[in-house]
């Protein structure tokens, strides 16, 4: 399956470059001049790298010359920074934005987590003991009183009632997930509680698709859809609400929204440069085959 992934990947980047192009063998790279390139901002220059092989965009000769000359006796330099840096005269840089892609049969379900506690809240940890064991016949303090936690999808303090999400045990559940329009009010205001860089990351305003979301009342806690790109690609965006993260509600909506692309054919593509980002992928199947960097090149 990995080889389709990357045969669809390849056609994907080919079209966008808006160039007669195909992906050299691995280890090696191809550099051509497209002034309209969809590998990067319009005078930009654009890299591609999948399974080892680069695809490059310039929008003139003359910096098709010099990225030849960087990139033909180190082509590994199209994924690194630093040494493209060191290589090309670079007044700015964006990436690096690992590439990954979804296959039909490796989507998997997020397991759901229990949330992370307030100060003064204890965890409450599920044991299994035999029935003779000696804690079990220990008595209560005198004045012990009994205590009970419910875990809400936000936070845990004694007494509170609970909400979707972990019972009063203390066992996870899947929260529920549901369909809002692309431009909903509520994933505005999602977007304006996250910094401007995530924010941008994020491009919950691009999405084209029905967007998934975990809500609390008429608050989404985390949201996910994506954009209908060119050849049959559907480009991800998921967005968490700061106070929310770490508890599997991104994998969770987009699942679903994996699930929804799958189901129309298309090929789900996360891009993503932040860490947080590509390990929610990774839970889910997505499965990294390359990366984008973007340089302008004066």
């Amino acid at each position: 399956m990995t080889n389709d992934l990357l045969r669809r990947a390849r056609r994907l980047w080919t079209g966008l470059a808006e160039a007669p192009a195909a992906f050299p063998p691995r280890g090696a790279a191809t550099v051509l001049v497209s002034p309209d390139s969809g590998l990067c901002p319009a005078g930009w220059v654009g890299l591609i790298t999948l399974d080892g092989a680069v695809l490059a965009t310039a929008p003139d000769e003359r910096r098709a010359a010099l990225v030849r000359a960087a990139l033909h006796p180190d082509p590994g330099a199209a994924a690194d920074p630093q040494r493209l840096r060191a290589a090309l005269p670079i007044r700015c840089l964006l990436g690096t934005a690992t590439l990954a892609y979804l296959a039909p049969d490796a989507l998997t379900a997020p397991a759901p987590r229990l949330p992370r506690f307030p100060p003064g809240v204890p965890t409450l940890r599920a044991r299994r003991l035999p029935a003779d064991h000696p804690a079990l016949r220990q008595p209560a303090a005198p004045d012990a009183a009994p205590r009970t936690y419910r875990l809400p999808l936000d936070r845990a303090t004694p007494q509170q009632p609970a909400v979707q999400g972990p019972t009063a045990t203390g066992a996870p559940t899947t929260p529920r997930v549901r369909r809002l329009p692309p431009g909903h009010p509520a994933l505005r205001q999602l977007a304006d509680r996250v910094p401007s860089e995530e924010r941008d990351e994020a491009g919950l305003d691009e999405i084209t698709s029905p967007v998934f979301a975990v809500t609390e009342g008429s608050t989404v806690l985390a949201a996910c859809g994506y954009r209908a790109w060119p050849f049959a690609t559907a480009q991800f965006s998921v967005l968490t609400t700061p106070a929310h993260r770490g508890r599997g509600l991104a994998g969770t909506v987009a699942a679903a929204a994996a699930r929804h692309a799958l189901a129309a054919g298309l090929l789900p593509q996360w891009r993503a440069r932040p860490a947080a980002s590509r390990r929610v992928a990774q839970r889910i199947g997505f499965r990294e085959l390359g990366t984008q960097i973007s340089l302008e090149v004066p």
